[in-house]
């Protein structure tokens, strides 16, 4: 899929304030600790990156650029934490690479894979056995989890635990012979079923998973547990500072015990902080994966989603969304972030980089009466007043318009400054017109006006307080615009489709008005509409001469903001 080009991602001032992490990360290169920093981002490839992800990648990837370190020898690995064969796809593997290029970060030859390390992680854990320090047992999981106590009571020991170190050689040996079959037992860490912290209550290292893995093939029937296999890639790498978000806290007595039992090159510290929630958003690739495999959505990419591949495809610039990262900060402490703030970021950084243009979504007929026949203006239009460079276009007028139907209204209120029989209303950069008539179709809908325009207002003339954009009929092109709003009506979604699914979510125009410019952009191209939001042309359903808008962030609409508190 074609998209939209990444930008660099520059370090943030000098004269920013350190959060909790850089503070750590600054005093270790001080110290002497670390001579410089080695961080590393280590999606699992299950599913889609989301803008949760986005927050990490910021973090992890900025942090090397930020503290060079010895020699600009800092760097951050990309690394798939490829441990669970039954749910993971190459598919994944390569959009999470292109979501990092996106964001504008480059993980160079530092790209790496947990079944690298498949040898490395059996050779620890016969070394944990050996020591003593871990064992296979063959209860049932239902079994294993009756007896593993309660934040009260500890556990009950398993009656392979004390076997000695021979025998349970010789059964890892046969598991990883493939000897069992999936689930028949699997390898614990022998720690302390007493301990307070349940993660240390011998956890399982290894499970037997009979599946063919992405990477390598059917080379192996047994694969490490998360809380085992990670600080062991860490170390491996000789990652100095593992940053993960806060629910990995309580795991990180055994992301310790981990490194400090096995015979590991490098001990990394771990160190937590808050993840990204938003308003209105749902973020768990779980959920995620299920509104996609139950068809609620058109895919990982369809842009209603939180996914960066989706919002890459609505339009969202990857140096918005570092922005709002930079914004946000970094924390300990949980909170939800309004979703208006991202949107707001988008459409800061849209608002001076691309050109505006003339676009009407539901078009309403106007016939300028005392027009001259035959005649076309061409008016000259600014094509961005926050950016001079982009200077202006001409664009064609006649004496049939279309302009947008909540630009009139036939019994206007007060407050309402746009066209209503008799009133005067300025076209952006032309002349003034007056609706002189309201034309009806048999059901009462209005279906066109007529007007008058002023000739000798075409560069001044009486002032009005209404301006509104309109594109000329007879040079017109019609293009299908999709509307895109939040996917849930909640502020804290909780997945239920019935109850919390916005059916708004979507609206597809499929013959919006726009200037012959636009009707020309190629898939990727990205444009304001004048008065109505920011666009792209869809880098999916696209194609040249002939493309689909998507709306990236609508504008701020004052009418809008009046007529939601009547």
């Amino acid at each position: 899929m074609a998209s939209p080009s990444s930008s660099p991602a520059p370090p943030p001032p000098e004269s920013a304030p350190l959060d909790f992490i850089r503070q750590i990360v600054a005093e270790d290169l001080a110290s002497g600790k670390h001579p410089f920093v080695v961080t590393r981002f280590p999606p699992e490839p299950n599913g889609y990156l989301h803008i949760g992800h986005a927050k990490a990648i910021c973090l992890d990837f900025s942090l090397p650029l930020e503290f060079p370190g010895e020699g600009g020898r800092s760097r951050c690995h990309l690394r798939m934490d490829d441990t669970n064969p039954e749910k993971e796809e190459v598919e994944y593997v390569e959009s999470i690479k292109e979501d990092v290029r996106w964001l504008g970060f480059d993980f160079g030859g530092h790209f790496y894979n947990a079944s690298d390390y498949f040898d490395f992680f059996h050779d620890c854990a016969v070394h944990l056995i050996r020591t003593g320090k871990a064992y296979v047992d063959f209860q049932s999981p239902e079994e294993m989890k009756a007896n593993r106590g309660t934040l009260t009571e500890p556990g009950t020991p398993s009656r392979w635990r004390e076997a000695t170190p021979d025998e349970n050689l010789a059964e890892f040996a046969r598991m990883r012979a493939g000897e069992y079959p999936d689930g028949h037992c699997v390898l614990r860490a022998k720690i302390d079923l007493a301990s307070p912290n349940l993660n240390l209550r011998d956890p399982a290292l290894y499970r037997i998973v009979h599946a063919e893995h992405h990477h390598t093939g059917n080379r192996w029937c047994i694969y490490p547990m998360y809380d085992y296999a990670h600080p062991l890639e860490d170390a491996k790498e000789e990652v100095t500072h593992s940053l993960c978000t806060l629910e990995f806290e309580a795991h990180r007595p055994l992301y310790d015990w981990v490194i400090a039992n096995c015979p590991v090159p490098a001990k990394p510290r771990q160190i937590e902080f808050a993840k990204l929630q938003l308003t209105y958003t749902l973020i768990s690739k779980r959920n995620l994966r299920r509104l996609v495999e139950d068809g609620v959505v058109d895919g990982w990419d369809d842009p209603r989603m939180p996914t960066l591949a989706a919002l890459r495809r609505r339009g969202f610039p990857p140096a918005a969304i570092r922005a709002f990262c930079q914004l946000i900060g970094i924390t300990k402490f949980h909170s939800r972030t309004d979703l208006g703030l991202l949107e707001k970021c988008v459409r800061d950084a849209l608002n001076k980089s691309v050109p505006r243009y003339f676009g009407v979504l539901r078009p309403l007929k106007v016939t300028v009466t005392n027009w001259p026949a035959g005649h076309v203006e061409m008016i000259e239009a600014v094509n961005n007043p926050e950016l001079p460079e982009l200077g202006s276009r001409e664009v064609p007028m006649s004496g049939e318009l279309w302009i947008e139907q909540d630009d009139f209204m036939e019994d206007p209120p007060k407050e309402f400054f746009r066209l209503g029989p008799g009133r005067e209303v300025r076209l952006r950069y032309a002349f003034n017109i007056t609706c002189t008539e309201v034309i009806k179709d048999d059901q009462g809908r209005v279906v066109e006006l007529k007007a008058t325009y002023d000739p000798d207002s075409r560069h001044g003339g009486r002032k009005v307080k209404g301006i509104i954009h309109w594109v000329s009929a007879a040079h017109a092109r019609a293009v299908p615009v999709r509307l895109y709003d939040r996917l849930w009506t909640v502020e804290e979604p909780t997945g239920d489709v019935a109850a919390e699914l916005n059916p708004h979510s979507l609206e597809t125009l499929p013959a919006a008005m726009v200037e012959p410019a636009v009707a020309a952009m190629a898939p990727g191209d990205r444009c304001q509409f004048e008065r109505l939001g920011y666009f792209i042309a869809d880098t999916k359903d696209s194609r040249p001469g002939a493309p689909v808008f998507n709306r990236i962030v609508g504008l701020k609409d004052s009418w809008a903001k009046v007529a939601a508190k009547k």
